[in-house]
């Protein structure tokens, strides 16, 4: 039974109460004082007895769920000096923000490479009948479910799509974290509790793989950067034949425009600095 919405227990103000019991217990010296029989001396007593312990604090940010025979007759979330059915268990539980720092975890992701993983969590009890009722001690059951959630989330995405499409762990942070809000709201929702944010503290790939996967990041590296040269470097060249032709500054067949677009491309992609050789001609 999910009780999203908690119903308000019956409380009277604390102090109005304690005047009350102060009112029996004086009552009760009177008959002792007045050497009254000790019937109604005893009769206020217990009234008086029996009655403090239906007085309790509620401090801010915090809630009392109160149960009486093994039913829930209500909660009280509004701080202050209360008075209640004295009989009545009155279960403490914190409306506070609270943080949970998940430990890292060994997992794999999408791909199947073993990642670590761990998240930060921020959470908060919204229905503190659910916390006390729906599940049992509702802080394990963030915990756990925490770790579960975000073991599901490591399976669903790779930890890096390289020059791929879609999403990945490490290339898309906050789509993960809200995918990983989602899947922990759905998850701890029947305890009554509300996630606030949730996001990656820890991303790294297993010590076992880790050296593998760095020089693999290094080569897609070195890849797409040569990439990018080679497309700059045929830019170029198309220009400089271009001009060349539109200004008429030379006339050139197929097989100088093949040895200057080899000459070119030479200089420009290679890694080392090209020296250039003039050719001056010949005397005859």
């Amino acid at each position: 039974m999910n009780r999203t919405f908690d119903k308000s227990a019956f409380k009277l103000n604390g102090f109005v109460a304690l005047f009350l019991i102060v009112i029996f217990l004086l009552a009760a010296l009177g008959l002792i004082a007045n050497h009254v029989e000790a019937f109604g001396m005893i009769l206020f007593v217990l009234v008086a007895g029996l009655g403090l312990p239906g007085l309790y604090t509620v401090e801010p940010n915090e809630s009392r769920v109160l149960i009486f025979l093994g039913n829930y007759t209500g909660t009280v979330k509004e701080s202050g000096f209360w008075y209640s059915n004295p009989f009545a268990l009155k279960k403490k539980i914190s409306l506070r923000v609270r943080n949970f720092n998940s430990d890292k975890i060994k997992v794999n992701d999408h791909s199947g490479n073993p990642i670590e993983i761990a998240a930060v969590v921020v959470w908060k009890v919204v229905s503190p009948a659910s916390a006390v009722f729906d599940v049992d001690a509702y802080e394990d059951f963030v915990h756990i479910q925490s770790e579960t959630a975000i073991r599901t989330l490591s399976s669903q995405y790779p930890y890096d799509n390289g020059d791929e499409a879609g999403l990945s762990l490490r290339g898309h942070p906050e789509e993960v974290s809200e995918s990983l809000l989602t899947e922990l709201e759905k998850r701890l929702k029947v305890a009554g509790v509300h996630i606030i944010e949730a996001r990656l503290s820890h991303l790294a790939y297993a010590p076992e793989i880790a050296q593998a996967m760095l020089r693999r990041q290094q080569a897609q590296a070195i890849i797409s950067a040569r990439k990018q040269i080679v497309e700059g470097a045929v830019g170029m060249v198309q220009m400089a034949l271009h001009q060349l032709s539109a200004q008429n500054i030379v006339e050139l067949d197929d097989e100088r425009k093949a040895q200057m677009v080899n000459n070119l491309m030479v200089a420009l992609v290679s890694e080392n600095e090209a020296q250039p050789v003039i050719n001056a001609g010949t005397l005859y």
